[in-house]
């Protein structure tokens, strides 16, 4: 059997040591390829959806830059390149600005003092489909839907879900309770794993059959849940 095809990135920064910086930083990751890097949301458009496009699994991209930003640069995509997540990595997170990109469709939104391991974990989850928030914008995010639980179906599928319905804790086995508070607070695989001494990939089978328990979409509705539940 042959290895994995690598998740080939295209960074999207107006500072050129933040954008070398994120190239060197994600090249030396056996399982990521920098297929390659722009200024701003116009060059990152043009080399995606020129005469030749540019063939990648992952935009991570800017909130703020100057000619394009990215959240235009979200919208231009879904438009043109709908098949490419888009995961905005800031220093910047002003609640509109966290909102404006889940509904113009990214699939993440971290800031940049997120730590090495959990952005390479971030890219390869957003790469297969999965929605990737840091800490402050997962709390925005559930504050947003616990006060607006009749969110617009329309928002839900440009990446703020709606509340889930389900109820059944009952299913949920003490330690998918632990893990469940867990993801409520935000923790990631990684961390929920270090808190309850067991593998990442433990923590991660334990995510997905709470889900399939559930009938979750994503962590999201189930942070969601966890928060309405524990109130």
């Amino acid at each position: 059997m042959g290895e994995a095809s690598p998740t080939r990135v295209l960074i999207v920064d107006d500072q050129v040591l933040m954008r070398e910086g994120l190239r060197k930083l994600l090249e030396i990751e056996p399982g990521i390829k920098v297929s390659g890097t722009a200024a701003d949301g116009e060059e990152a458009l043009g080399l995606l959806t020129g005469p030749e496009p540019l063939t990648v699994d992952l935009v991570l991209a800017d909130a703020r830059m100057p000619v394009m930003d990215g959240v235009t640069l979200i919208r231009r995509l879904r438009q043109t390149r709908p098949e490419i997540p888009v995961v905005v990595l800031t220093t910047f997170d002003e609640d509109e600005l966290v909102l404006s990109a889940l509904r113009a469709g990214a699939k993440g939104y971290l800031l940049k003092d997120t730590m090495p391991e959990r952005l390479v974990d971030a890219v390869h989850r957003a790469a297969s489909g999965e929605t990737v928030l840091g800490s402050s914008a997962t709390e925005l995010l559930l504050n947003v839907l616990l006060k607006h639980p009749g969110t617009d179906p329309a928002q839900a599928e440009n990446g703020v879900p709606s509340a889930p319905a389900a109820s059944g804790e009952s299913v949920l086995s003490q330690r998918e309770e632990e893990v469940a508070r867990l993801v409520g607070v935000g923790a990631s695989n990684r961390e929920i794993a270090r808190k309850l001494f067991i593998s990442e990939g433990t923590a991660r089978n334990h995510v997905t059959n709470i889900l399939r328990k559930l009938n979750m979409r994503d962590r999201i509705q189930l942070a969601l849940w966890v928060r309405e539940r524990d109130a």
